[in-house]
C-alpha cells in the first residue's frame, strides 16, 4: 500500500480472523497510531526495512498521519500450519507478535515481488510460490521458534536431475507449482529447491528463465515472428520477453536477430 498524501481517515476496527499481518516497510514511514482494542499501542514512526507482526485475532485500527509505502502479507494461521507441517515442525502453529523490527530479509523478499505487482499477467506462478515459501521459511524461524536448517551439502540424485529439468523444460509454456516439480522428483517443496539450487547454483525459476532466454535464441536464428517466439518460450508475450530478453543480454530481441544476420 502506498500514499503519497497527509494524514488519513482512522481506520474502522478491523475484523477478527485467523491470520496473523506481517508488514514491511519499503521507505521510511514518519508517523502514525495504532490502536489495539481500542487501546492506543503504538505512537510513531518506521524507518526503511522496519517490519510488524500483528495478530488479527484482536480488533486492530490505524491512523495514518504521514506519506507510507508498504508492503502487507496477510497469513492464515491455517496455511502456516500446513507449511509446519510439510516441514516435520506440527508443533509451529504461530508467530510472535513484534511491534518493530528491522528486518531486512522480509524487505528483500517484498522488493522482490514488486515487478510482479505492477505487471501481474506476467507473474511466474514459480516464482511467486518461490518466495512464498522463502517468507514463511525465515517468519517461521525468526518469529515462530523453528531451529534453522542444519547447514549441509544435499544436491539431487542423477536421476532427480533428470526428472527435474525434464519437468520445467516440458513445463516452459506451461504453468506448474513448485510443489507438483518437487513430487516429480520424491521430495518435500522446501527440501527440493534447496537440493536443487545446491545441484544447479541457481533456484528453479532462475534455470527455466536461462532455458527460455537460451530457446529463444535459438529460435531468433530462423525466421520464426518475435511474438511467436515468446508464446514458444512461456513467456506471457512479446513485450514482457523483450523485457526479460533484454536485461540479460543487453539488445532486444530483433536488435540481437538483426547483428546475428549482420
Amino acid at each position: 500500500m502506498r500514499h503519497d498524501g497527509g494524514a488519513l481517515e482512522r481506520t474502522p476496527p478491523s475484523r477478527p480472523a485467523d491470520s496473523v499481518h506481517v508488514i514491511t516497510q519499503l521507505s521510511d514511514f514518519p508517523f502514525h497510531r495504532l490502536w489495539r482494542e481500542g487501546r492506543l499501542v503504538f505512537e510513531g514512526g518506521h524507518g526503511k526495512g522496519t517490519l510488524a507482526i500483528t495478530d488479527l485475532h484482536d480488533a486492530w485500527q490505524c491512523h495514518h498521519l504521514s506519506p507510507f509505502d508498504n508492503i502487507r502479507f496477510d497469513i492464515p494461521l491455517a496455511q502456516l500450519r500446513s507449511f509446519a507441517e510439510e516441514i516435520g515442525r506440527p508443533n509451529l502453529t504461530r508467530l510472535e507478535p513484534v511491534a518493530s523490527a528491522q528486518d531486512p530479509v522480509t524487505l528483500g523478499l517484498a522488493q522482490a515481488l514488486l515487478p510482479s505487482l505492477e505487471r501481474p499477467e506476467e507473474a511466474s506462478p514459480l516464482f511467486l510460490e518461490q518466495v512464498v515459501l522463502a517468507l514463511l521459511t525465515h517468519l517461521a524461524q525468526t518469529y515462530g521458534g523453528l531451529p534453522a536448517a542444519a547447514q549441509g551439502k544435499g544436491t539431487l540424485a542423477a536421476w532427480q536431475q533428470k526428472r527435474a529439468t525434464e519437468f520445467l523444460v516440458a513445463h516452459l509454456a506451461t504453468p506448474f507449482s513448485v510443489a507438483e516439480l518437487a513430487e516429480a522428483c520424491g521430495l518435500s517443496r522446501n527440501h527440493f529447491i534447496k537440493a536443487f539450487k545446491d545441484t544447479f547454483e541457481r533456484t528453479p525459476y532462475r534455470w527455466l528463465t536461462d532455458y527460455r532466454l537460451t530457446r529463444a535464441r535459438e529460435l531468433l536464428l530462423t525466421e520464426t515472428p518475435i511474438a511467436e517466439i515468446a508464446v514458444i518460450c512461456g513467456f506471457s508475450d512479446q513485450s514482457h520477453m523483450t523485457r526479460v530478453f533484454s536485461g540479460a543480454m543487453g539488445l532486444s530481441p530483433g536488435q540481437w536477430r538483426r547483428q546475428r544476420r549482420a
